[in-house]
């Protein structure tokens, strides 16, 4: 079965504003929601959802929310989410260090007490759409051990990079092999994640996704992706008051207080060179690489996934389906009326 993206967007509001989200809260998560499951990112999309539903059961993301900033310069920002929605505090962080760029030249802003936010990418995007470079990271729950060490200490740590051109340019990943999330699909799918992901508890190689979220997920590349993960930890925990390693909780087990951090970067590319020129020389070279053979630009593989998406609609299979009529059941929403076969 398979929904659209309009009706995507109608149905995670409808959940949501049930359960007593405000409206504006309603509308960014729907719409990072489906921008995750439009991007092909459907691990981060509406199979992440259920995972809001049980934090909101749980208490640990909080309905009344709305961000306190505790320290301001002109440049940078410390906000604390207050356990607010990730979607609607990083919306709103991302939106603070793109005004603090326009106004100097960059923004930066640090997030400590928020929940997972879907793809990371959304936000990189929104720093796109105001003509501005966007930069974001974040650390999650443990998900990689060190290179030499079986014990898992650090989080998948995303990072999302895009830039404000006539192509969409825009790059999001995570510092391991795979994002779990992508492990926990599988899971629900009930099928084997691939050679090369991930290690059981014991530190040998599984194709079983249980076993790899008991035990660690390879980081991309080997060493370099271990310490770009690491120095991610550090500049989403210590610097931003958030956690760190073993302490960072709740982007998976979300009865567990959510205790990530994130990194929000805006860079106004006109406050180098003239926007024209800026837009002119990047073109020029995506035009370069295009010509160079049989490539891509780095958003691509987005962009057809996109028009697809609005084709074709979104696939839903038949666990996920199951969850979410379990969730609309309870609160009176008709699931189905929002469904194509």
């Amino acid at each position: 079965m398979k929904i659209t993206k309009e009706n995507e967007i109608a149905l995670v509001k409808e959940i949501l504003t049930k359960l007593g989200a405000s409206k504006q809260d309603s509308e960014l998560v729907a719409e990072a929601t489906v921008d995750a499951d439009a991007k092909g990112f459907t691990s981060h999309g509406l199979g992440r959802f259920p995972q809001y539903i049980n934090a909101i059961e749980h208490k640990t993301i909080n309905l009344d929310d709305d961000i306190t900033i505790e320290k301001e310069t002109p440049a940078i920002a410390l906000i604390n989410g207050n356990s607010g929605f990730g979607q609607a505090v990083s919306s709103k962080a991302m939106k603070l260090a793109v005004e603090k760029a326009k106004d100097v030249g960059i923004g930066c802003v640090g997030v400590h007490n928020s929940n997972h936010f879907g793809v990371t990418g959304f936000y990189s995007d929104l720093a796109i759409k105001e003509g501005c470079i966007g930069l974001v990271i974040a650390n999650t729950e443990p998900a990689i051990a060190p290179i030499g060490s079986k014990n898992k200490l650090l989080g998948t740590n995303p990072l999302a990079i895009g830039v404000p051109s006539d192509t969409y340019i825009s790059m999001d990943m995570a510092t391991s092999a795979t994002a779990r999330g992508k492990i926990l699909e599988c899971k629900r799918k009930g099928i084997e994640i691939p050679d090369g992901w991930a290690l059981d508890k014991d530190g040998n190689p599984t194709n079983d996704p249980e076993a790899a979220l008991e035990g660690s997920i390879l980081p991309f590349g080997g060493v370099k992706g271990y310490v770009l993960a690491f120095m991610i930890e550090v500049l989403t925990g210590p610097l931003v008051n958030a956690s760190w390693g073993l302490g960072v909780t709740g982007t998976v087990d979300t009865t567990k207080d959510c205790t990530k951090g994130d990194l929000y970067v805006a860079i106004d590319p006109s406050k180098f060179v003239s926007m024209d020129q800026f837009k002119e020389e990047t073109e020029a070279f995506c035009s370069e690489v295009r010509e160079s053979g049989d490539t891509f630009i780095p958003g691509d593989l987005e962009v057809k996934k996109i028009a697809d998406a609005e084709e074709n609609g979104i696939s839903i299979d038949e666990n996920l389906y199951k969850q979410l009529k379990e969730i609309c059941s309870n609160l009176n929403v008709d699931l189905d009326k929002y469904l194509e076969e």
